[in-house]
């Protein structure tokens, strides 16, 4: 069932809103950065010209952006580069606009997603050209770069993660350590320039050089946070905004990983435990939730003892845990993936050789290299972190007894952060004063942007409208849910908003699969 409120236009209120920040001719990207705090842009900047050419799919065009590597101080040091798409509107005429988008992680690449999000709504298509890009650090732009994809790999492949010897702890902060060693050796001094705040001046220079005095946009996970910090500075600059699946961008990176945690072991023990025990007769994990949950640990505890040579992948404690998180985030795709691995974990030797492989290279790399750079410069980076190694230890003990799925991991994490070098990057208090309402949405299972963190956000952002979704998947348009996509469609191509906070019905988890 799908639970809508009478719709309301803010056509109106935006034209009162606006009329007082009076629109800035197209190209003035030196005004704009002077309103959020930077110097005027040089003007090597902002009279380049985009070279579009066709790339990553037939529909989609790129071009090289030069951008500073930092907007407090353009003349110091060399230029990036960010990479730039497009999708352009079938009929330029008839566009409305342009919609930019941006990628979660932070890490991910934004480059081909104009593409998917056109092909998912003829709305948007007609009524947009949609633009992204890849954030500075990020794939096809100027990389920011730490360790190996082997240093990387033995942060999750190591050890056991639950192990809280002395050390094992001890162990934990000499390889976080030797990663920010490796991350201020080979970044070549870009490390204090890889942050979201200088991410939204480059996104406004791209605005400028598109030649529109405004973009709405659209941005999923950590690009709700990108999105949210680009209307905070830049408010004369946005239309229409929507962010899916929120980072709580009004307060710390800090204070919204520690709890992951607890929504990744909620999504796990509310959702997948039930699902699986559903599923026994398939999968063979348990007839109970408990039952399943006691065979996931029991397959853990022999990983831990005798780690499992599969195809020349050496499968731990730590890769299972991280094959686990990575299933929460989606169930359709997800759950079955995760229930197919745990049996044939069980007993490789009677698996197909195909199975064994596929298996062996989905873990073989628990996170990827490049996104691992990108991911610490970010979060170490726009917020403060406590540096305390004993409070980080009895925090994340904690979070290993409670929350083992991914508390285990906290420590790890949260070590990089606290050897960071410390960051000048400026703190912007996002309050929703003098934006147009933003619409948000967030499940209230979601294991990596928790609800309780979108409810934060929502209350600090003035004016927000929040869908709340009753499932756990992570990002909600253009997902199967036609209730969310139907929100998103009309106030991004009509300007129609929800009166108030509203609900829509969940995505039912994937049906029982058929006996083997």
């Amino acid at each position: 069932m799908q639970l809508f409120t009478k719709p309301v236009r803010w056509a109106a209120a935006a034209a009162c809103g606006l009329l007082a920040a009076a629109a800035l001719p197209a190209g003035a990207a030196s005004a704009a950065a002077a309103d959020a705090g930077a110097p005027p842009v040089p003007d090597r900047y902002r009279h380049q010209k985009l070279d579009w050419q066709p790339c990553v799919s037939g529909t989609l065009q790129c071009a090289a952006m030069s951008v500073p590597r930092d907007w407090y101080h353009p003349d110091a040091g060399p230029s990036l580069t960010v990479r730039v798409s497009r999708h352009q509107a079938a009929d330029p005429a008839a566009r409305r606009g342009v919609l930019m988008m941006a990628a979660g992680g932070p890490g991910a690449s934004g480059l081909p997603r104009p593409a998917n999000l056109a092909k998912g709504s003829a709305k948007l298509s007609a009524a947009y050209d949609i633009v992204s890009f890849d954030q500075r650090g990020v794939g096809a732009s100027t990389n920011v770069v730490c360790s190996d994809q082997d240093k990387v790999d033995a942060f999750f492949s190591s050890g056991d993660l639950r192990d809280r010897s002395g050390q094992a702890l001890r162990a934990t902060f000499d390889r976080a350590r030797d990663f920010v060693q490796d991350c201020e050796r080979e970044s070549g001094g870009l490390l204090p320039y890889i942050t979201t705040d200088q991410a939204v001046h480059d996104m406004d220079l791209f605005r400028s050089l598109l030649g529109v005095d405004k973009v709405s946009y659209y941005g999923p996970s950590y690009a709700s946070f990108l999105g949210a910090y680009y209307a905070t500075e830049f408010p004369r600059r946005v239309e229409r905004v929507v962010l899916d699946s929120n980072v709580d961008f009004t307060g710390s990176w800090q204070s919204f990983l520690v709890g992951q945690p607890m929504s990744f072991q909620r999504r796990f023990e509310q959702d997948f435990l039930p699902w699986l025990a559903k599923n026994d007769r398939v999968y063979h994990q348990g007839a109970t939730p408990a039952e399943a949950k006691a065979s996931y640990e029991r397959l853990r505890a022999a990983l831990h003892d005798r780690p499992l040579d599969l195809e020349g992948t050496l499968i731990t404690p730590n890769q299972l845990d991280v094959a686990a998180t990575n299933a929460m985030y989606e169930a359709h795709s997800g759950f079955p993936a995760l229930a197919s691995q745990l049996s044939l974990l069980e007993d490789p030797g009677s698996a197909p050789a195909d199975a064994r492989k596929a298996v062996a290279n989905q873990m073989k790399h628990p996170m990827g290299a490049n996104f691992f750079a990108d991911f610490f410069s970010v979060t170490c980076g726009d917020t403060p972190w406590n540096r305390d190694s004993r409070y980080w230890v009895d925090r994340s003990t904690e979070a290993t007894r409670v929350n083992p799925l991914a508390g285990a991991r906290e420590l790890t994490f949260s070590a990089i952060c606290a050897n960071w070098p410390r960051s000048k990057a400026p703190h912007i208090k996002v309050t929703g004063k003098g934006l147009p309402p933003v619409l948000m949405l967030n499940s209230i299972h979601d294991p990596a942007t928790y609800y309780e963190s979108a409810v934060r956000a929502h209350r600090g952002l003035a004016g927000s409208r929040l869908i709340t979704v009753n499932d756990g998947d992570h990002g909600q348009y253009q997902t199967g849910n036609a209730c969310a996509d139907a929100y998103v469609d009309d106030y991004l191509v009509d300007g129609t908003l929800p009166a108030a906070d509203t609900t829509c019905e969940g995505v039912p988890l994937p049906e029982p699969a058929a006996r083997g």
